[in-house]
């Protein structure tokens, strides 16, 4: 029999962490050797209270944005009104610090908290091959990799982002892109304080590793780790010290001159090198670095590479759109442990009750809407799976298709706004991450449109696929439900335009964006309250639609206004994701669901994956630099466009490439490395487009779908080991064959909007026409 799954005990917070850790920071194995046991120790508890302190750093991040949009937006409307001296006495309109006091803080949660990620485990690895071997073969791979590349890269990362900040330290370096110009280097601190604290603690996950392996092998590696420490010292003084070594002239020699080969040729090298040691199964992050310095050395010289690295990792953290992402994250944890998702589903699903597949159509229409409150696959896969499938099962709904409905339902929160993928996507692409986000709403919702079409679709050819609930499930309603439905759709369709038109153009007095759209949901409560006492005729509203609005109206209002600010151009990314984080926390409390406990697990649990996104996001820029100043993009640009191809089919081959990589590969390394490398090629087709906009925006979304569609393929697809945890009776194999059903309608989607690129332009140009 299935052993029972406790929601309360899964950690489903991202489904790019395979290796978190259960035991507690500090603990130690007590057969680890003895002399190990207290540094391990030691190091764990520093990061430990490193993680926990600086998570806090997000609640005024997000209470300095929020001040910043109240601020301006309240200076405005009382100068409309005649109330200018008063918004000035009041110390009101657009503040000088916000800007960069946000990103500052965005750069030092990330960074300053990367050893506490390397402690947690949350450090992305494409554990394909990896997994598949013994827990011996695994500790002896990582020991030895982190002695060849970890440690190395995190020295020279310390060493090198320490001589960085204590330069502008000793100018007192200001920021030369704000009005305010603040003083760098106390933010810029984060760097070497955060390499410091990663190189730490790989002497914890070095000790692991040869505990691990065993007392035999460990024995082996003991041995060599005398000579490892002062071999590593050497290099490190032959790197930024020649002189002080015997082997300086060497060094000279090897840093000073220029390649033995061409330096395209030498970035082939390097991408080989990438994806075999990605494959092997170490993390990300470290080996790009790694890499980084060997190749850039190689290439041209190590002061070129430190400088790369620097400027990189500053760039980062000091990035204005990117501080979303945690906001972001944050937003969507809070409203998940706020059990809004739940709350809908079970209302759905009984207004539904009454029609074959129901439970599909509630699936899909939760798994669209919380998909706009976070873009974290695993959640919503996870989650979906608990609500539905004891339902599904005791329903006689087919497996295969339920399986499917949820899988690919959970997916949709990678393309549908506010997307983490398409905000990390954004400077990578060098578009605004305004017009990926209007260019995904189209495509988001056609997908979508198309599951729920094929579900609902096979259940009218099949109705045992899913049956009509029955009788004693189905709640009362009075005898003209037929008549409900119309008027709450209705009222729904009608709050859906006021939101939409208070945020685009208003209502022509202040604040009517907001007050009109609450003035509807005002009046549709008091006709239910009046009808459910009054009932004339005998009609009455179910207490159904009670349930449905609660837990779709405020989640729903919250994420319009949030991501319609960002699409009307009303605030950046960063505003709508600090006043949507905000505003979580706030509809958290009205459910009563706030509590200090819970707010701080949220934070802990942004704080890890922003590490996990951002470090990579900061790594693979530092690896993409250096790749393209080997030249070799254009080299593989000139040789693709040089082969006897149109430029469809030169596109084509690189959407079935990243089809291919999405396989083994999450969607970070994708976006992050592989992208980069396809962007010259991508430009230099000519497929017809006005501007190179244009352009990048399809391709981003043809991207976006593309690895959406990877995510239900075969054999890596996690998203069908996510449904098979919190379902265990449910065959792996049903799991497979029901998701593969929905790849194919996400491949035709795919076509769609490859065929058809105003899918995902004619938004965006609306827009800008308006």
């Amino acid at each position: 029999m299935a052993e029972e799954v406790i929601p309360d005990e899964l950690d489903i917070t991202d489904e790019l962490i395979a290796e978190r850790r259960t035991e507690k920071p500090g603990e130690t194995p007590e057969d680890m050797t003895p002399w190990q046991r207290p540094i391990t120790a030691a190091i764990d508890v520093l990061n430990l209270w490193a993680g926990r302190i600086i998570c806090l750093l997000m609640i005024p991040l997000i209470l300095a944005i929020v001040y910043e949009v109240f601020s301006r937006n309240m200076f405005a409307i009382l100068t409309q009104n005649g109330m200018h001296d008063v918004a000035t006495a009041w110390g009101l309109g657009p503040t000088l610090w916000v800007y960069d006091i946000s990103r500052m803080l965005g750069g030092v949660i990330f960074m300053a908290a990367a050893g506490y990620a390397l402690l947690r485990g949350v450090h992305i690895r494409a554990d394909f091959l990896y997994r598949t071997w013994s827990p011996k073969t695994q500790a002896t791979v990582d020991a030895t990799l982190y002695m060849a590349f970890y440690l190395p890269a995190m020295l020279f990362f310390t060493w090198v982002s320490t001589e960085y900040w204590l330069k502008a330290f000793l100018v007192n370096e200001t920021a030369a892109d704000s009005t305010w110009a603040p003083i760098l280097w106390p933010a810029r601190l984060a760097m070497p304080v955060g390499a410091a604290l990663l190189f730490l603690q790989g002497f914890p996950e070095l000790f692991r590793a040869f505990h691990q392996m065993g007392k035999e092998r460990e024995r082996i590696f003991l041995r060599i780790l005398p000579f490892y420490v002062i071999a590593l010292t050497i290099v490190t003084l032959g790197v930024f010290f020649p002189d002080l070594v015997p082997l300086g002239d060497f060094w000279e020699s090897v840093f000073g001159k220029g390649p033995g080969i061409d330096k395209p040729t030498i970035g082939l090298i390097m991408l080989a090198v990438m994806l075999f040691a990605i494959f092997v199964g170490f993390p990300i992050s470290f080996t790009l670095i790694f890499l980084g310095f060997v190749f850039g050395t190689w290439g041209a010289n190590f002061k070129l590479a430190t400088f790369l690295m620097t400027l990189q990792t500053n760039s980062v953290m000091l990035s204005d759109q990117l501080v979303a992402v945690p906001l972001f994250i944050f937003m969507g944890i809070v409203m998940e442990q706020a059990g809004l998702m739940e709350r809908l589903f079970q209302a759905v699903q009984m207004m539904m009750s009454r029609t074959r597949g129901a439970l599909f159509i509630a699936v899909l229409f939760v798994s669209t809407i919380f998909a706009a409150a976070t873009g974290i696959v695993g959640a919503s896969v996870t989650i979906l799976g608990i609500m539905a499938a004891r339902t599904m099962n005791k329903s006689g709904y087919d497996v295969r298709l339920a399986a499917g409905t949820i899988t690919a339902g959970g997916t949709l929160g990678i393309l549908i706004p506010p997307s983490i993928m398409l905000i990390v996507m954004g400077p990578v692409l060098e578009v605004p991450v305004t017009d990926l986000f209007r260019a995904a709403i189209v495509p988001g919702v056609m997908l979508a449109g198309l599951y729920l079409l094929y579900s609902l679709g096979r259940c009218w050819i099949n109705p045992d696929l899913g049956p009509i609930l029955p009788p004693e499930e189905q709640p009362e309603t009075s005898d003209y439900y037929l008549l409900e439905v119309i008027i709450v759709m209705a009222s729904l369709i009608a709050l859906v335009w006021l939101i939409t038109r208070g945020v685009t153009v208003g209502f022509g007095f202040p604040l009517g964006g907001i007050v009109v759209p609450l003035a509807w949901v005002g009046i549709m409560t008091m006709v239910y309250r009046w009808l459910d006492k009054a009932r004339p005729g005998g009609f009455y509203f179910s207490e159904l639609w009670y349930e449905f609005f609660m837990g779709l109206v405020p989640p729903t209002v919250l994420i319009a206004f949030a991501l319609g600010s960002i699409l009307a151009g009303w605030a950046t990314p960063a505003e709508a994701s600090a006043c949507g984080a905000f505003g979580a926390v706030v509809l958290s409390a009205l459910y009563r669901k706030f509590t200090i406990p819970g707010l701080y697990d949220a934070l802990i649990k942004s704080l890890e994956i922003t590490v996990l996104i951002m470090f990579l996001v900061a790594a693979s820029n530092f690896f993409g630099a250096v790749f393209s100043n080997l030249g070799t993009p254009k080299m593989l640009t000139e040789l693709l466009l040089s082969l006897d191809m149109s430029p469809v089919l030169i596109l084509i081959l690189i959407m079935a490439l990243i089809f291919l990589l999405g396989w083994p590969l999450e969607w970070v390394p994708i976006v992050l490395i592989i992208i980069p490398i396809l962007i010259p090629t991508v430009i230099s087709l000519d497929l017809g487009f006005e501007n190179q906009n244009d352009l990048l925006i399809w391709f981003a979304i043809l991207v976006a779908v593309n690895l959406q569609t990877a995510w239900l393929s075969p054999p890596v697809a996690l998203s069908a080991y996510f449904l098979k945890g919190v379902v265990p009776e449910w065959d792996l194999r049903d799991i497979y064959f029901g998701m593969m059903q929905f790849m194919v309608i996400q491949l035709i989607g795919l076509t769609l909007i490859f065929l058809f690129p105003q899918i995902a332009l004619w938004l965006p140009s609306y827009i800008y026409g308006q």
